[in-house]
């Protein structure tokens, strides 16, 4: 079979495989969507009433706190990852150290481990310091896993890195930092911000590190949601989970802008100058 006619063989199947799974993964996510308008205390899909009242019900202290919570932790994992990402991404792939292998298994090995052991994990350890229920507590372990999403793009960025800006900037009488901040980051930038954008949504939805982390004064969003799935039957959950479920699409569509932006500009169609 000649190239042309595989490919023109390849190209309908791989079309309807994206379109079967892209439907398996959708369609349940779509019915959520009008379970939370509906105006009976059950999940019944289709709705025979609609209503907003379930959206009006989350103005309530208990779930914006939970939201604010979840917001606080998430917006400060990200600002924690995209700086320590970056620094790990850095001598990862600039050290010449066998350690740093080392260091890379091990940034990546949250991601690997299953979830469940490492919370256990975290529990135990954060226990012992009395930061189980706190900020800090929270920031420590979701960072943890949410590391490797800084370190993966701005790594990969670093390696098609061409370091002889760096030795011309250099030459030019710019410091370390004047090189950095002026040659280096713009570069990287869109890696780091693609990352931190994947670090805070891994942050916002977690919800096995933040079972075991919890406490009576602190509770997540996705914690709540979990209590309320388990103790009642109560469309406002549909409601939550679509908010949720918007606020992710947009953060997940400005990932994918800022890695098309990066991808252009390693491809040198990036920003031209005027």
């Amino acid at each position: 079979m000649s190239d042309r006619s595989e490919k023109r063989f390849s190209t309908p199947l791989l079309g309807v495989a994206c379109c079967v799974i892209a439907i398996w993964l959708i369609l349940p996510l779509t019915v959520i969507v009008p379970i939370s308008f509906s105006a009976e205390d059950s999940f019944a899909f289709p709705p025979r009433s609609w209503t907003l009242d379930r959206y009006a019900s989350l103005a309530t202290p208990q779930w914006t706190q939970a939201l604010f919570n979840s917001l606080a932790i998430a917006i400060l994992v990200s600002l924690v990852c995209a700086v320590l990402g970056t620094l790990a991404a850095f001598g990862i792939i600039r050290s010449r150290s066998r350690l740093m292998e080392l260091l890379r298994l091990l940034i990546l090995a949250p991601q690997v481990v299953p979830i469940i052991i490492v919370g256990l994990g975290i529990y135990l350890v954060f226990l012992g310091w009395h930061i189980t229920g706190t900020i800090t507590g929270f920031v420590l372990a979701h960072a943890t896993l949410a590391l490797p999403f800084v370190v993966i793009p701005v790594a990969a960025s670093l390696q098609t890195y061409d370091r002889s800006l760096e030795r011309a900037s250099a030459s030019l009488g710019a410091g370390p930092l004047a090189t950095f901040f002026q040659v280096t980051f713009p570069i990287i930038r869109p890696a780091i911000l693609s990352g931190t954008i994947l670090a805070f949504l891994g942050s916002f939805d977690e919800l096995v590190l933040a079972l075991f982390l919890q406490s009576p004064s602190l509770v997540t969003l996705p914690v709540l949601l979990y209590r309320r799935m388990t103790d009642t039957i109560d469309p406002t959950i549909a409601a939550v989970a679509t908010i949720q479920l918007g606020f992710v699409i947009a953060c997940v569509i400005a990932a994918l802008a800022v890695e098309r932006r990066r991808a252009a500009a390693a491809d040198g169609k990036g920003v031209q100058e005027p």
